[in-house]
């Protein structure tokens, strides 16, 4: 089968999770496993934590320039979050897609509405959730990045958050996280197959159909 027959458009796997349920560990993974999916990195107002680099894991911009971005109608979502803002730079996500590349979101419900109103059919969304309350402090005790006030503001926004669960394609329960990422995998390569992400499958079966009319016609199968 030639690659002109199963070339696809690029799937956009969204990701989303309360704070403590394992969403950075399962995106780390997913990228060091899969090389055929990219992180879109997103634009931010806050500030650059120790472990991380502009560019790789966000683009740290001011707040002035998120607002020209934000204005000039050049992020496909954003959204503030705990007093800073997040968003999607529309151009390299629309630029991979087209060229058949799959690209992974890290994003809050917030911003997996707003993409659902313009992007709906190239996304599959995943809710991930923690197995229970208590283990999901522990998760967020250990990161050892915020106080005690900062953890109870992160988990008032995820009782909101999972108010929304009905609203995601797949939800996962990180309880063991082995099994979650097999679990995300599975899914990925899943919604790679699925009929609408593959249009050039059209020519294939057209194809398959005249050649079987061929064979019913001659009453005789080829020699």
């Amino acid at each position: 089968m030639s690659d002109a027959v199963t070339a696809r458009r690029g799937l956009m796997l969204i990701l989303t999770s309360p704070s403590g349920a394992g969403k950075s560990t399962l995106t780390r993974q997913l990228l060091q496993n899969e090389t055929d999916i990219a992180l879109s990195v997103s634009v931010t107002t806050r500030s650059r934590r120790k472990d991380e680099i502009d560019g790789v894991h966000y683009h740290f911009i001011d707040r002035p320039a998120f607002e020209r971005m934000r204005d000039a109608g050049e992020l496909l979502e954003w959204a503030e979050v705990h007093g800073n803002f997040y968003g999607t730079p529309r151009r390299a996500v629309e630029e991979a897609l087209s060229a058949g590349k799959d690209v992974l979101f890290d994003i809050d419900v917030a911003g997996v509405r707003q993409l659902a109103d313009m992007v709906r059919e190239d996304m599959a969304t995943v809710f991930l959730l923690p197995p229970s309350v208590t283990e999901q402090i522990a998760r967020l005790k250990r990161r050892a990045s915020d106080d005690d006030a900062a953890i109870l503001k992160r988990l008032r926004t995820a009782r909101d958050e999972i108010g929304h669960w009905a609203d995601f394609d797949y939800i996962l329960v990180n309880e063991d996280i082995a099994r979650a990422f097999s679990e995300l995998r599975a899914i990925l390569h899943a919604e790679r197959l699925k009929q609408r992400r593959r249009p050039k499958l059209e020519a294939l079966i057209g194809e398959l159909g005249r050649d079987l009319d061929k064979v019913l016609e001659a009453g005789r199968l080829p020699s």
